[in-house]
């Protein structure tokens, strides 16, 4: 059986988060200039149930949360988006991502941490941009959703995915042949989506390094040939990370071609050209290795416009 997707698509993770504040319209209007196919959307709930284009559930990582409402932390520390109204989340200031004990950047040398005048997105805001985009530049982009812990959502008392689908629908996101994955690293939830709340488009099953996910999900399993033969009847594809591609040596494990096998789609997560690996030397080897050798179909990079040049080459 053949993937449903032949050609390898590029896909901004967080936007073009290498050089502009992860997930704000400026990122996503970015990642739409440098010719990525598709751009990422990760997404959480405000308490007023609206959909927010986020990486975490905290909000103390990449905004002025602390300093605005320095009493509205959890028992645990930490300042979670579902605790704030969306018109208190347009009050912040989003930032490059930092540690919120030190203050200084994850990635020293992108866009200085706490500069700049950018805000926390909705989902809606962002299709908006990106679907408005298309219509300028004549570029048809994608959009790429995750949906971020939908059992701890639950747990609280929301339900993202269902807050979720009526505005992709909206938008004219509902089948397979449109340009939108949703993807969930909870097996739980991807079951729901195809069942109970009848999604008709198309989905990734995201695979994690742990043994077992928050909702039980035993990743070891869907690695594996029998696993991913499960996977396919639910799922188009799955979203791995570059461990499951590539071994410590830089060499293709056998998760592509088995995932092939079984007509799903292999979209990694993540190339970073200021984080990579110890087994290359340079950006464009790593591109090499994924796209020329493990033969991806895609893949997840902070720096999207490499991507999209090393395949221009190769094409």
């Amino acid at each position: 059986m053949k993937p449903h997707v032949t050609s390898p698509l590029v896909i901004a993770h967080r936007g073009a988060s290498g050089y502009l504040p992860e997930h704000t319209l400026e990122a996503a209007t970015m990642a739409h200039a440098l010719g990525a196919d598709f751009v990422e959307q990760d997404l959480v709930l405000t308490k007023d149930a609206v959909p927010i284009v986020l990486h975490d559930i905290h909000i103390d990582t990449i905004s002025d949360v602390a300093t605005k409402f320095p009493t509205r932390k959890r028992p645990d520390g930490r300042y979670y988006a579902l605790d704030f109204t969306l018109t208190e989340i347009k009050t912040l200031k989003a930032s490059e991502r930092f540690d919120p004990k030190t203050g200084k950047a994850v990635f020293p040398g992108r866009f200085p941490a706490h500069q700049g005048s950018f805000q926390i997105p909705t989902l809606e805001e962002e299709i908006q941009l990106i679907q408005g985009l298309n219509k300028s530049t004549s570029r048809q982009v994608g959009i790429y959703p995750e949906l971020k812990n939908p059992m701890w959502h639950r747990q609280q008392g929301y339900d993202l995915s269902k807050a979720t689908l009526p505005i992709l629908k909206r938008y004219g996101y509902t089948q397979k042949s449109d340009a939108c994955f949703i993807q969930c690293f909870e097996l739980s939830e991807v079951k729901r989506l195809r069942t109970e709340l009848a999604w008709k488009g198309k989905l990734i099953m995201l695979l994690d390094s742990v043994a077992k996910g928050d909702d039980g999900t035993a990743f070891p399993a869907l690695h594996q040939p029998e696993g991913l033969s499960e996977l396919a009847k639910l799922v188009e594809g799955i979203g791995p990370g570059l461990g499951s591609v590539l071994d410590t040596k830089g060499k293709a494990r056998e998760l592509v071609k088995n995932a092939h096998a079984a007509g799903l789609l292999v979209h990694p997560y993540t190339h970073r050209v200021d984080a990579l690996p110890r087994y290359v030397k340079s950006s464009e080897e790593l591109l090499r290795k994924l796209f020329s050798e493990a033969k991806v179909d895609g893949l997840f990079s902070d720096f999207c416009d490499t991507a999209v040049r090393y395949l221009a080459k190769t094409r």
